[in-house]
């Protein structure tokens, strides 16, 4: 399971800190799932990146 915050936020042209403002998750822990140092991130905070980036859970996470 891969998780494609990064490639959608970049997309969108937003930094780890617009993203943290947006979606009211800390930014490390943005860096952590961008970077692979979080196996399995908490689908709480998953589905409030997704909404944060206006796509779906699905688009987001690629299995």
């Amino acid at each position: 399971m891969e998780i494609l915050i990064k490639e959608y936020r970049l997309k969108k042209d937003l930094s780890i800190r617009d993203l943290e403002k947006i979606s009211k998750i800390n930014r490390s822990v943005i860096s952590r799932i961008e970077n692979n140092k979080t196996y399995y991130p908490n689908i709480y905070t998953v589905c409030k990146l997704a909404t944060a980036l206006k796509i779906s859970l699905n688009d987001l996470v690629k299995y």
